[in-house]
């Protein structure tokens, strides 16, 4: 179970990395500064996303130091920043009128 758990939380930071790469290639490429904005916000909340799950996979995978728990706390706490200001980022050139 504990195995399997741990592919799908690589399964999950694999797909979440392709994606926030691709999002920052569209993002860069786009001349229309609501959609670069909306592509940068899906890169925001793929990349929140792939940190939390690292995060998870540290803490799961190895054995639990004070160290290693205070490193993958931190790194949750800058992958829910990132998810939500994509989130909000997102919202926000939604509603601009393109």
């Amino acid at each position: 179970m504990v195995n399997a758990l741990h592919w799908a939380i690589v399964l999950v930071i694999c797909l979440t990395s392709v994606m926030s790469a691709v999002f920052s290639y569209k993002a860069r490429r786009a001349s229309d500064t609501r959609r670069r904005g909306m592509l940068a916000a899906r890169t925001n909340m793929c990349m929140g996303v792939m940190l939390v799950f690292i995060a998870l996979f540290m803490m799961l995978a190895f054995s639990g130091s004070t160290v290693k728990v205070i490193i993958s706390a931190l790194i949750i706490v800058i992958g829910l920043f990132n998810l939500f200001a994509g989130l909000r980022n997102n919202s926000v050139y939604r509603s601009m009128k393109g």
